[in-house]
């Protein structure tokens, strides 16, 4: 399920890269502005992120799709040892075929330098720059997820929150790193293409950011006050993980974060 929802969420984003950017599609002509489409690719991506995370599938696994999100839930020990690691194993997969199957159905469209296989790559500014982006980007995703959804009133909307995070970031911050938060993600577009510039960046800085952010909530509130590594816990599918969810939802419990 993990390495699905990351090759779904990389299929949508190889095919509205192109839909958007490559030189002779109708959006580009009707849209000329680059910011206006940028921002209409962050939306269409947020709404494919939330997408996943309500499916039955992201339900189910808790749509980490992401090795850095899963390495901070291992952290705080909401993960055995071996679910953390097949996931990671899982997501690198997931990334790498998302784009092979793009690049089947797009052909030379995904190769074109409009497109690239949605590699992520620094921006004009240079790699420290992308480097201090990309590790704020992801101490605020991972900050907010588990604000959000550690709290009783708001825990149901985490995805909602992580979409109109990933919206407004691919809007504003991706000029700066392509807007990645996601080794696996970066990976898998640079593993197709054969594109490896500054790959480290992308390894370090999302597990750095988020790790930090873990650090930030434990010290302000506890390690008590992680109740599970899902998304979306609102729903009758199995968990997997260390899981005191119960707990938050019901209100004479100490660890409520209401």
């Amino acid at each position: 399920m993990e390495s699905a929802e990351l090759g779904i969420f990389m299929i949508s984003a190889c095919g509205l890269t192109a839909l958007l950017e490559f030189p002779a599609s109708p959006v580009l002509r009707l849209i000329p502005d680059a910011f206006v489409r940028n921002a209409l690719l962050g939306v269409a991506m947020a709404l494919t992120a939330v997408s996943i995370i309500y499916s039955g599938w992201g339900k189910q696994s808790g749509a980490h799709m992401n090795p850095a999100v899963t390495l901070t839930f291992f952290r705080l020990g909401k993960m055995e040892p071996w679910d953390a690691f097949f996931y990671v194993i899982a997501q690198f997969v997931g990334g790498a075929s998302g784009v092979a199957i793009a690049s089947l159905f797009l052909g030379m469209v995904a190769a074109h330098p409009s497109v690239n296989y949605v590699v992520t790559h620094p921006g004009p500014l240079g790699v420290k720059v992308a480097f201090v982006a990309e590790a704020l980007i992801s101490f605020g995703l991972l900050l907010t997820v588990l604000t959000v959804s550690n709290s009783k009133k708001w825990a149901r909307y985490t995805g909602i929150f992580a979409g109109a995070l990933i919206a407004l970031y691919i809007t504003f911050e991706a000029p700066l790193s392509g807007m990645s938060m996601n080794p696996a993600r970066t990976f898998g577009s640079a593993f197709i293409a054969r594109s490896f510039d500054a790959l480290w960046l992308y390894f370090v800085a999302p597990p750095v950011g988020m790790l930090a952010a873990a650090e930030v909530y434990v010290r302000l509130r506890s390690i008590r006050a992680v109740h599970c590594a899902k998304y979306h816990h609102h729903n009758s599918k199995r968990c997997i993980f260390r899981c005191r969810f119960a707990e938050l939802e019901n209100e004479n419990t100490l660890g409520s974060t209401d």
